[in-house]
C-alpha cells in the first residue's frame, strides 16, 4: 500500500530542524491529511523532502511517538496512531520560553498543590514532616551559598506531595519537572526584589508558613498558606510580564 502524499517543505536552519519537521508532520496528522493507520513516508523520503539528515528525521519521528501521534513497527515503518487526537498530555519544554507559558503552568499548579498541602497536613507521618523540614533547611543552605536553590525548591514541593500519601501527587510534580520552579526559565524578578538572597528570604517565609501548618496538622491553614505562596508567585511574575511587555 502506497503512503499518502505528504507535503514537506525544505527546512532552514534558524530553528532546531527536528522540531520543525515534527511540527509539520504533527500538523498534517492532526489536520487529517495523514489519517489514522496511514504509514508515514519512509526515512529516506522524509530526508529528501525536508533536505535534512537521517538523524533529524529520526528525532522528529521519536517526538511524534512520544506525543502519541504515531506508532512504529520494527522493520515496517511509522504509522499514525488510531486516535491521534487523544495524545497524552505533556508540557513541551520547547514552548516554555515565555512568561505567558510559565504563568499557565503556575495556574495549573494552584489546583494541585493547594490540595497537596491540605492532604499533607491531614496525613503526614513524623518522618514525612522531618523530610519537609530537611528540604527547607536545604534551601537555606543553598541560598547562603549564593545558589538559585531551584533543585532544593523542587525537593520541598515534592516532599509535601509525598506526604499526601497519594502517589499521584509526587508523580504529577515529577511530570511537570523543572517547569514547577520557573526561576531558570525567566530572569529579572530576583533582581527587581533586591537580589537573589532577598528573593529567597521572601520565598522561604512563605515556605515556612506552609511547613508550620503541615507540622501542626492544620489542613485549612496549609491550604491557605500554599494558596498564598502560589498566588503571590503568580502576581510577581505577572507584574514582571507586564513590565517586559511595556518595555518591548
Amino acid at each position: 500500500m502506497q503512503p499518502p502524499l505528504v507535503k514537506i517543505r525544505p527546512l532552514a536552519a534558524e530553528r532546531k530542524l527536528s522540531r520543525r519537521l515534527f511540527e509539520q508532520l504533527a500538523e498534517q496528522i492532526k489536520g487529517g491529511r495523514l489519517a489514522p493507520g496511514a504509514r508515514l513516508p519512509t526515512e529516506q523520503e522524509l530526508t529528501r523532502a525536508a533536505r535534512v539528515s537521517r538523524t533529524v528525521v529520526r528525532e522528529a519521528v521519536a517526538a511524534l511517538r512520544a506525543e502519541g501521534l504515531v506508532v512504529t513497527r520494527q522493520g515496517v515503518g511509522a504509522f499514525v496512531s488510531a486516535e491521534p487526537q487523544r495524545a497524552p498530555f505533556r508540557i513541551d519544554p520547547e514552548r516554555m520560553q515565555s512568561l505567558d507559558e510559565v504563568l499557565n503552568v503556575m495556574e495549573l499548579r494552584l489546583g494541585v498543590e493547594i490540595e497537596s498541602a491540605g492532604l499533607a497536613a491531614e496525613r503526614a507521618s513524623r518522618a514525612q514532616v522531618r523530610a519537609i523540614a530537611a528540604a527547607l533547611d536545604a534551601i537555606d543552605r543553598a541560598a547562603a551559598g549564593g545558589k538559585t536553590a531551584v533543585d532544593e525548591d523542587l525537593a520541598l514541593h515534592r516532599a509535601i506531595a509525598a506526604a499526601t500519601g497519594n502517589a499521584e501527587f509526587p508523580r504529577f510534580l515529577q511530570f511537570i519537572g523543572r517547569h514547577l520552579i520557573p526561576r531558570r526559565t525567566v530572569s529579572g524578578l530576583p533582581e527587581q526584589m533586591g537580589g537573589r538572597r532577598a528573593y529567597l528570604v521572601l520565598i522561604q517565609e512563605e515556605h515556612r508558613r506552609i511547613y508550620q501548618a503541615i507540622e501542626s496538622h492544620d489542613p485549612k491553614a496549609a491550604r491557605e498558606a500554599m494558596r498564598r505562596h502560589l498566588t503571590r508567585s503568580l502576581e510577581r511574575y505577572r507584574k514582571l510580564a507586564d513590565e517586559q511587555q511595556k518595555a518591548a
